[in-house]
């Protein structure tokens, strides 16, 4: 699922944010990098500053466009960090993060992050299906590329767990419902079980042989329409040996 997750970095001017955002992106199980028209191309800076991410630097993909980057993808979150005057619609960290991963098993999603100093433009937002805005300090909402990467992909990763969880926890439900499951007696079986009703009356005299009368059909009646699944079945059946045993002692 995280496979399917794109991060997208346009016109990063420094390489060492380029390192620092696949380290971020590595903690949180992302993998994919797509790099749209890098002013510095990743270098040993980049290498140093990814630490041990240094394969998902390696694997990251340049393309010339955003469009190019993000052609194939249903969903398309673009960062933003003020508004604009054509209004889009907004999307706080965790709604980006749940719609990512509730959509990514249908097609790639991407996030975007813009440049360094002026983010993205208002074209390049609007190839994007959703804005988010990370709700820093208005009074100092400075967050650094690698930072705003890390933010973002902790929601992606955090709405992917509760979907697993939520997984998890419907193959608990279903197993518990499968084990629960009404598993009812064969005719066969029933019949034992009137038959041993029948003794266990006999033998505590609630049933004279010579006058039975109706007991059993009644009886008969009122547990066909109970319709005891096949635990419930032996469970009488035990409780009847028991009533039996009983009548034995006493008679004896």
């Amino acid at each position: 699922m995280l496979d399917s997750v794109r991060i997208v970095l346009v016109n990063t001017s420094d390489c060492r944010n380029i390192g620092s955002a696949a380290r971020a992106m590595k903690t949180m199980g992302l993998s994919q990098l797509i790099l749209v028209d890098p002013i510095e191309m990743p270098n040993g800076q980049a290498q140093a500053l990814a630490a041990g991410a240094t394969d998902v630097l390696a694997g990251a993909k340049v393309v010339s466009t955003l469009e190019e980057a993000v052609s194939d993808c249903g969903l398309v979150i673009g960062t933003s960090a003020r508004s604009r005057t054509l209004p889009w619609p907004m999307l706080d960290p965790r709604e980006s993060g749940e719609k990512l991963i509730k959509e990514v098993s249908d097609y790639p999603v991407a996030l975007v992050f813009g440049r360094e100093s002026s983010g993205l433009t208002n074209e390049e937002l609007q190839l994007c299906h959703f804005h988010v805005q990370i709700p820093a300090n208005p009074e100092y909402s400075s967050l650094n590329l690698a930072m705003a990467v890390q933010t973002l992909s902790y929601e992606v990763r955090m709405a992917f767990l509760a979907e697993q969880q939520g997984e998890q926890q419907n193959k608990i439900a279903e197993k518990d419902s499968k084990q629960d499951e009404q598993i009812y007696p064969l005719v066969d079986e029933t019949e034992r079980m009137f038959e041993h009703f029948e003794q266990a009356l006999k033998a505590t005299g609630f049933i004279v042989p010579s006058h039975p009368g109706l007991v059993m059909t009644k009886l008969r009646r009122f547990i066909n329409r109970a319709r005891p699944d096949s635990k419930e079945v032996k469970m009488w059946r035990g409780m009847l040996s028991s009533v039996e045993k009983a009548a034995k002692r006493q008679n004896s």
